[in-house]
């Protein structure tokens, strides 16, 4: 009965940065920024890949500086790439590692487009439209399809960074969390 209770349990540092998400989404980005400092440097250069991936997968939108911005998500990808679908469903059992990379290559993409790295953005859009097959045909799925196909297009015309657009436009859906709210991992919100 006790294992059964602790395999239930929820995992407390990615309930943490859900918390700060919330913050974050609530508008107060510096303090979202503080927090989640805390806990990276809790959490480890070397610690679990799901909230590495998760924590800096979101600071990234905490970020003032492209390159920042830049940093925070490759951070984010290294740690997906250490990441099994075991240690996912951990956390949630209708996740999979592949449902991550659409979210991450988009997100690196923008990046990319920021800093005015036109093929860097062109290649990391190449590897998001290559992953969406792992999304599923819901309104997330079709978010970031069409966050995809936005840049896309962005890119096909002059391939600039300022097109009227606020930061993070290019982002999908804006869902962040699953059945009851909590927090996930990526993808992340984009709004």
């Amino acid at each position: 009965m006790a294992e059964q209770q602790e395999q239930a349990a929820p995992d407390a540092m990615m309930t943490r940065i859900g918390q700060v998400i919330m913050l974050h989404h609530g508008g107060d980005r510096e303090e979202a920024r503080s927090r989640f400092l805390d806990l990276w440097a809790e959490i480890g250069e070397d610690g679990d890949p799901l909230h590495r991936c998760t924590l800096a997968h979101y600071m990234a939108d905490t970020q003032d500086d492209p390159s920042d911005e830049l940093a925070w998500d490759l951070r984010a990808l290294s740690a997906a790439e250490e990441l099994t679908d075991g240690r996912i469903a951990e956390h949630h059992e209708s996740l999979a590692v592949r449902a991550f990379y659409p979210s991450l290559h988009l997100n690196l993409a923008a990046d990319y487009v920021k800093l005015g790295r036109t093929e860097a953005a062109r290649t990391h859009l190449r590897r998001a439209r290559a992953a969406i097959g792992a999304l599923g045909d819901d309104s997330y799925g079709d978010g970031v399809r069409a966050a995809i196909g936005r840049l896309e297009l962005r890119l096909d015309g002059d391939g600039t960074p300022g097109s009227g657009e606020g930061p993070g436009s290019l982002g999908g859906p804006g869902s962040s969390g699953g059945p009851g709210g909590e927090t996930l991992g990526p993808p992340r919100r984009r709004s």
